[in-house]
C-alpha cells in the first residue's frame, strides 16, 4: 500500500522509499534494446541492398 501524499519520509514505508530512489533513472527495457539492434539489422540489409 502507497503512503499518503506528503508524508514525513521517515514514516514512509522502505519499499517506497527504494522505489522513488530507483526511478530517478529507470532502466532501458530488454525490448528497447531487441528493437534497436533489429533497426540497425534492418537499415544495414537496406544499405547492403542498395551497393
Amino acid at each position: 500500500m502507497a503512503d499518503p501524499p506528503d508524508t514525513d519520509p521517515d514514516d514512509m514505508d522502505p519499499r517506497e522509499r527504494d522505489l522513488e530512489r530507483r526511478s530517478d533513472m529507470p532502466a532501458v527495457s530488454p525490448w528497447v534494446v531487441v528493437g534497436g539492434l533489429l533497426m540497425l539489422g534492418a537499415l544495414a540489409y537496406a544499405v547492403a541492398a542498395m551497393a
